[in-house]
């Protein structure tokens, strides 16, 4: 559905640190530069941060959240272990299962720095 979700940040440099620490959990490679943006592909989509091209701050969308699939609990565990250990913050209950109308899945919720809400998701096989 999606080609591509891109990330307004006010540091270029943190944000890139986080991302690639974050990604880097999931496989996907360090962000390329293109201009004041870093571009961070996979065989699904591409994700890109980039600072505002209006010269404006960057802000986060309030009630916005940016998800992640996660291949296992394991993994999602390294991807908020890896966000929080490098800039972000932790937000909403600990990661872990929770019950949901189809059944049992994973969730890890955190902020970036710019306070971007993400979340890594993984849905078990049935």
């Amino acid at each position: 559905m999606f080609s591509h979700v891109m990330l307004g940040v006010n540091d270029l440099e943190v944000s890139k640190k986080f991302y690639d620490a974050l990604l880097g959990t999931l496989g996907i490679a360090p962000g390329v530069a293109n201009k004041n943006r870093y571009f961070y592909r996979s065989p699904t989509g591409t994700f890109a941060i980039t600072t505002p091209i209006n010269g404006d701050a960057a802000c986060h969308g309030n009630g916005s959240t940016i998800g992640f699939a996660v291949q296992s609990a394991e993994q999602g565990d390294a991807f908020h272990a890896a966000g929080v250990a490098n800039g972000g913050t932790t937000c909403e209950d600990a990661p872990g299962f929770r019950d949901s109308p189809m059944g049992q899945i994973y969730l890890a919720y955190l902020r970036d720095p710019d306070g971007n809400k993400l979340c890594a998701l993984h849905r078990p096989a049935p």
